[in-house]
């Protein structure tokens, strides 16, 4: 076995990849405790060192990958994805580049590529952007449509809900969010009582049907999603072992009826003889 086949077993083992996880784990929360002043007012020397620490493990464990695969290394979009996360880390946070410090949480999200369930989320994601988009553009056009009706109808009673087309727009986004329609629907009621028919007509296409699409789109995907390569290696295991268990049960079969065909004959030549 050559040296880069040795480091890329090594760095598939379960343990090694569970160490990674663990090591993001606690990085993300050392990240985080560094915002509270009190923290760091006592500890602050120990959660900068192992956040150093991680940053150094995190660049030895690149460094070790991409070694150990070669280009193929730079094939797998999760591989650049995890290397662009680490190059940010080690770029020095002050002066301009300060903001930087801040996006040091972002190794958090190394978590996705770390663990096989998260990386068929965000696959199903991204298969599920298509039709996603088709349903953003339907949302989009139903809340423009009732934005120019709501701002003829309603912009002299509510001019602050109502006046213009951008502020009904975000008035009815954040009747769609659910945030305080009523109040706002109570308010145009008092001048129109049918009003309601609107906001109830609004409501059910918006809330009740797009967002609800977006969720059937999204499942519709994961379903369609490929099994992980563990999974489908678990999967070939079981269908292998099924198959073992379909030989020897026609085995057994054989040699059942070859055992009572056997006593049959043995059992009517002792009745001849008799």
């Amino acid at each position: 076995m050559t040296r880069r086949a040795q480091v890329r077993a090594f760095l598939e083992r379960q343990v090694v990849q569970r160490a990674i996880i663990l090591v993001i784990i606690v990085n993300a929360v050392t990240i985080g405790c560094e915002t509270s002043t009190y923290l760091m007012r006592h500890i602050g020397g120990v959660l900068v060192t192992i956040d150093h620490i991680a940053l150094a493990i995190f660049t030895v464990e690149i460094a070790a990958r991409l070694y150990a695969n070669g280009r193929s290394f730079f094939k797998d979009p999760w591989n650049w994805f995890d290397a662009v996360i680490v190059i940010v880390s080690l770029i020095p946070a002050s002066g301009p580049t300060s903001i930087l410090r801040a996006l040091r949480i972002l190794r958090a999200l190394r978590l996705i590529s770390a663990v096989p369930s998260m990386r068929r989320v965000v696959h199903a994601l991204l298969a599920a952007v298509p039709g996603m988009a088709s349903i953003m553009g339907l949302l989009v056009l139903l809340i423009y449509i009732a934005a120019v009706i709501s701002t003829k109808l309603f912009g002299e009673i509510m001019p602050e809900r109502f006046d213009e087309l951008p502020r009904s727009l975000f008035t009815l986004f954040q009747i769609m969010t659910g945030d305080d329609w009523g109040n706002v629907a109570q308010e145009v009621m008092d001048h129109k009582p049918w009003a309601w028919l609107f906001f109830i007509a609004y409501i059910l296409m918006s809330t009740f049907v797009a967002l609800n699409l977006f969720i059937a789109v999204v499942v519709n995907a994961m379903n369609d999603a490929e099994a992980s390569p563990a999974e489908a290696e678990t999967q070939e295991e079981l269908r292998a072992v099924r198959e073992e268990l379909a030989a020897l049960t026609a085995k057994l079969d054989v040699l059942v009826t070859r055992e009572l065909t056997t006593s049959g004959a043995s059992a009517r030549t002792s009745e001849g003889s008799g």
